[in-house]
């Protein structure tokens, strides 16, 4: 199945965060979630970003995707600065939020009502690719409640998929699912990327889960959060998790991060 040209590969974007920090209000007084944070994503790299809860990665996403904006600095997608939403910058959640009165296929035409100008056939045409494309081709006409949570969330990638960002952001989106479920999307998500080439940035408390994924792990601290330490992941794809040299990593990189928070993350 092919797509129309306005939707094969775009350039994958290149993301900009330069000296950004981020603060809140709440009943304790003000939060400091990020604090002079930059970092540089090349076009069509993964980038997995790792950190304790309460160190701003989930901040960083809504700044990137412009669901919030920075208290300093700036933020850039190709030299452009980012003010707002756009459909170049898409995101998943952990939670599929999939709508429950839509079907499978409704819900990924859903998502392409950012592309308004394509024809219903082209917009049908388009939602069948990505089904296809995760693995949910036969499944197009079932009911949200009949799915298990691995394929509601294939439904929720390809969602986000379907409108073609060139950035695309994902906040630890299998991190509800079970293991053996986790390993299949892992296989899966490779698979995607090294065929479309989406610049990711990817949120986790799982090490070996970024290591698997990323071509670069991004360590955060918090209280503020700030980036500690960056590692380059110089492993051939696809990546099974449970291999030794993808083990070596993941304990080099949990001692580092233990030694930035005095915590223990994840290290599935």
């Amino acid at each position: 199945m092919t797509l129309p040209s306005e939707l094969e590969n775009p350039v994958p974007a290149k993301l900009a965060v330069e000296h950004v920090s981020k603060s809140f209000q709440t009943k304790r007084g003000n939060l400091q979630a990020l604090d002079d944070v930059s970092l540089t994503v090349g076009e069509g790299e993964f980038v997995c970003l790792v950190g304790p809860s309460g160190c701003g990665k989930s901040t960083l996403l809504n700044l990137v995707t412009g669901l919030d904006e920075p208290d300093k600095g700036g933020l850039s997608s190709d030299g452009l600065k980012i003010t707002r939403t756009g459909r170049e910058r898409g995101m998943m959640f952990q939670e599929h939020a999939l709508f429950p009165w839509l079907d499978v296929l409704g819900n990924v035409l859903f998502g392409l009502k950012l592309k308004p100008h394509l024809t219903p056939a082209e917009r049908l045409q388009v939602a069948k690719f990505y089904l296809e494309l995760v693995g949910l081709k036969d499944f197009i006409h079932a009911n949200i409640h009949e799915l298990s949570g691995g394929m509601k969330q294939r439904v929720a990638l390809a969602r986000a998929l379907a409108p073609n960002p060139r950035l695309l952001c994902m906040d630890e989106p299998f991190a509800a699912l079970d293991a053996m479920t986790r390993e299949h999307l892992y296989a899966d998500l490779q698979d995607i990327w090294s065929r479309r080439r989406k610049t990711i940035l990817f949120v986790t408390h799982n090490v070996r889960e970024a290591v698997c994924l990323g071509d670069r792990v991004v360590l955060f601290s918090p209280n503020p959060g700030r980036i500690r330490e960056e590692f380059r992941i110089d492993l051939p794809r696809p990546r099974d998790i449970n291999s030794v040299e993808l083990a070596g990593y993941a304990t080099r990189i949990t001692r580092a991060l233990k030694s930035h928070t005095g915590t223990t993350p994840s290290a599935e």
